[in-house]
């Protein structure tokens, strides 16, 4: 697939996603699509302490300080749910579609894994004491409930791709064959998403337009800020895989905590960031497909 077809894929995901919104019976669907594109990552991945740098450290910290900043500015000037809209947004670790973008990138992808991991798993511990300063009431099931999320999501999937390529070696050259079929699952994903998203706005049309266009507006601005304090944390090594690592957001772990713990209306943030970070994201891959047909030294 070329990289117009897959911009195009992308942009008629979310357009059809914003079109037909009782797709959303089918956001179950999110969880299992997402562990069957880690698999195939995890099958070329081999994750090592050498695959750890500096950098990831950075990443981790600049994720929670994004969080708590979109927080404390989303307070002074727009108010709680603006707040909290934004700290959801912030706050969201690596995507776990990420080491998938960056495959298509031709970027390191173990660097992108091991972001993931340790982001998601790091932000998974962290939030059942970070919930209640936010919210301002306890929220004690919360580590139970996001580390079960994580388990299954993250480690049955990376667990079934060790054992399948122990078993037989050869299965490391899958991803590669299959990218095309990644991609597809992806875009899926994302029309699922933007599909509950449209549901959503469309049972709840008496709210506000300011108030949507300020949930909307705290979004891109956070989604900006992380990849570009990403590109800044991967300095000359890794810019274009620490920028993806800290813009591109698993948003289907903190929807489902802005759902159970907030509002619907606070988790229209990371909904909106889902919209964000999936322009740049066909953007990019656009820009790849261009300078591979057009390489420097073909046009001397």
């Amino acid at each position: 697939m070329t990289g117009f077809a897959r911009t195009a894929a992308i942009l008629a995901a979310m357009t059809l996603g914003a079109l037909l919104p009782q797709a959303h019976v089918f956001a179950w669907a999110i969880r299992w699509l997402v562990m069957a594109m880690l698999f195939l990552v995890f099958l070329q991945t081999r994750l090592s302490r050498s695959a750890l740098h500096r950098q990831h450290f950075f990443l981790f910290a600049a994720n929670l300080a994004l969080g708590f900043a979109g927080w404390g500015v989303g307070g002074l000037l727009g108010g709680r749910d603006i707040a909290l809209a934004a700290f959801f947004c912030g706050i969201t670790p690596t995507a776990i579609a990420a080491p998938v973008i960056i495959s298509f990138l031709r970027g390191r992808v173990d660097f992108v894994a091991a972001a993931f991991l340790l982001t998601n798993v790091g932000i998974a511990a962290l939030m059942p004491l970070m919930l209640p300063l936010v919210l301002g009431r306890p929220t004690p099931e919360a580590f139970a409930q996001v580390s079960g999320s994580v388990g299954l999501v993250v480690f049955v999937p990376m667990s079934a791709a060790y054992l399948v390529r122990a078993l037989h070696p050869r299965a490391a050259e899958w991803p590669g064959r299959l990218r095309n079929v990644s991609f597809g699952l992806w875009v899926t994903s994302i029309f699922f998403i933007t599909a509950n998203a449209s549901d959503f706005i469309r049972h709840h049309a008496d709210t506000p337009l300011r108030l949507l266009l300020q949930i909307a507006g705290a979004s891109l601005l956070m989604c900006i800020a992380s990849f570009a304090f990403g590109r800044v944390i991967g300095g000359r090594e890794f810019p274009r895989e620490a920028s993806q690592a800290l813009g591109q957001k698993n948003t289907t772990f903190t929807i489902y905590l802005a759902l159970t713990y907030a509002s619907p209306l606070v988790a229209l943030g990371p909904t909106f960031y889902v919209v964000w970070h999936n322009l740049w994201n066909s953007w990019q891959l656009h820009r790849a497909a261009r300078a591979a047909a057009h390489p420097p030294n073909a046009q001397r």
